[in-house]
């Protein structure tokens, strides 16, 4: 059985049963609050229970290495949208440490690219195109650094309200641990 026909199997019992009805809450986080995090999977359930958040409590938007690349990129957007939209009144840029983002060898990844069928003629062309590849792919050397960098990113930005508190805070992922590196309140 393949990953997608398990998926929609469990999906078709999931709602005969209603099992999304403890799940049912609006679209507005309840703590007004907006976490950007890492995708990692450690932190999928972890994350929430170590924050004591609940379905319907916070917007969680996911990222490698809960990074913001680029200030006009889906991330800003995605805050300035729960910012205006939803009410969203204070940011949690939540990085975590060993994070496979931290000195990742951008030499290996395009060569595992390249070793998926990629062809290194398109990779030559994006960069003849003015994407720098391996700066594109380059996550950070400090998880502590790429949070204060995030933070500042967003509390900089043209089209976020200076009311908006932004913190920054590294997680266990073994642990669930919190380390605050920027407090959003001072």
């Amino acid at each position: 059985m393949s990953k997608l026909d398990e998926i929609l199997e469990f999906n078709k019992k999931f709602v005969e049963n209603k099992g999304y009805e403890i799940y049912k809450t609006s679209k507005e986080p309840d703590k007004k609050i907006l976490i950007l995090s890492c995708m990692d999977t450690r932190l999928t359930d972890l994350l929430p229970k170590a924050l004591n958040i609940k379905n319907g409590d916070v917007k969680i938007v996911k990222n490698a290495g809960a990074a913001i690349m680029h200030p006009f990129g889906s991330v800003i957007r995605s805050i300035v949208v729960a910012i205006y939209e939803f009410d969203v009144d204070e940011i949690f840029v939540i990085g975590h440490h060993s994070c496979g983002m931290c000195n990742l060898s951008t030499d290996k990844l395009i060569e595992k690219i390249i070793g998926r069928g990629i062809p290194l003629e398109t990779i030559e062309i994006l960069e003849n195109g003015g994407i720098d590849i391996k700066n594109w792919l380059h996550g950070f050397d400090s998880v502590e650094k790429s949070i204060e960098d995030s933070v500042n990113t967003i509390k900089k930005h043209p089209l976020i309200p200076k009311d908006i508190t932004v913190h920054g805070l590294a997680i266990d992922p073994e642990t669930g641990k919190l380390d605050l590196i920027i407090n959003g309140y001072k």
